[in-house]
């Protein structure tokens, strides 16, 4: 077996061009206390030798990490991890954070931490003191958890807060989940349905309080009644499939349904399945999420998708930008828009209307 090649270092860098470290640091870092000649000289080795910067090399400055930390829900992210049901929260979160962080020469990790634990602080302040983040991306629930948005603004570390607009520190971003929920009620009442039900997601997450609203507040415009029409589900598939069996118990049952989640679409689907009810002939079904499996459901499923990665890829912006220009004080909104497939048609009788 070969020896392995031996990692060219700052070192290398700095020997070959004949400068000190301090020097390949600065060129590293690009700071502008560099002559252009001696950028070229140090430039001129690193192309030669084939070096790749290494986050100890950049840290070398002493004033930035050239890192970006991203929180994760623990609990949840194995859940979805181990039942492998094509959830990819995570993969948009790192398609728009990694791409966004390479543009500027940053690394991106990810954490995961319980949120209720009561060892929450201890977890954070150890990723804190070994990482040394120049800022941090929160997601629900964490965006909302006091105790880690407290810790992070007496560090005086910039943070960002996804699916939040609670006052008080950090930069709070969210998906448009009011205007969404009311994009697809509309799109539905367009068809003619008018018994519209909604399956909320967990009330940990203030997102899900603005989807029900935004849901309520079309069907108030159209003049529409939601009495008993919203079941309550946890974005999980089995809390779906209760909440889908309640709706579509009720003596005048709903034409249609929007859930929070894919997972919870999927069950709708399996329960409208069971009861013989023909999708979207009988039952016309929206979600949340807009996930690769959608795809591939029978019918594929109309969903609203929500625009994590590009989410993200701003929080990483303004995180990275946070030394040179003010963060802004009022949440930043970023557009959702509807997938249209075969889940949804018109509600049966809509052409008498």
């Amino acid at each position: 077996m070969g020896r392995r090649r031996q990692a060219v270092t700052i070192r290398h860098v700095a020997d070959d061009a004949g400068v000190s470290l301090q020097t390949v640091s600065r060129v590293i870092n690009k700071q502008p206390n560099v002559r252009p000649e001696m950028k070229e000289k140090v430039q001129a080795s690193i192309d030669k030798l084939g070096y790749v910067p290494s986050i100890a090399a950049q840290q070398m400055s002493g004033s930035r990490s050239y890192l970006i930390l991203a929180l994760n829900d623990r609990e949840r992210t194995i859940e979805d991890w181990r039942s492998r049901q094509g959830t990819d929260w995570v993969d948009q979160m790192l398609l728009g954070g990694m791409l966004t962080c390479g543009e500027h020469g940053y690394r991106m990790m990810v954490e995961l931490v319980d949120t209720r634990s009561d060892h929450v602080e201890r977890e954070l302040s150890g990723a804190i003191a070994a990482l040394q983040p120049d800022g941090v991306i929160l997601t629900p629930p964490h965006s909302e958890n006091s105790l880690i948005t407290g810790l992070l603004a007496q560090h005086n570390i910039p943070f960002a807060r996804i699916g939040s607009r609670d006052p008080g520190p950090g930069i709070c971003l969210t998906m448009d989940d009011e205007r969404s929920a009311r994009l697809a009620t509309d799109k539905l009442i367009e068809l003619g349905h008018r018994r519209i039900g909604f399956i909320a997601g967990s009330s940990e997450y203030s997102l899900s309080g603005w989807r029900v609203a935004g849901w309520q507040a079309a069907m108030a415009n159209a003049g529409l009644q939601t009495e008993g029409l919203c079941g309550q589900g946890d974005f999980g598939y089995e809390s779906g499939e209760a909440a889908a069996h309640k709706l579509l118990s009720l003596p005048n049952q709903p034409s249609a349904i929007i859930a929070s989640s894919d997972q919870m679409a999927l069950a709708t689907l399996e329960v409208a399945r069971e009861m013989n009810l023909s999708v979207p002939e009988d039952l016309s079904v929206i979600s949340f999420d807009n996930t690769p499996i959608v795809r591939f459901t029978n019918p594929p499923l109309t969903a609203v998708d929500q625009p994590i990665a590009q989410t993200i890829s701003r929080a990483v912006e303004l995180l990275i930008n946070a030394a040179k220009v003010p963060l802004p004080n009022k949440p930043i909104n970023i557009e959702g828009k509807l997938e249209m497939r075969g889940s949804i048609g018109p509600a049966r009788g809509a052409n008498d209307l």
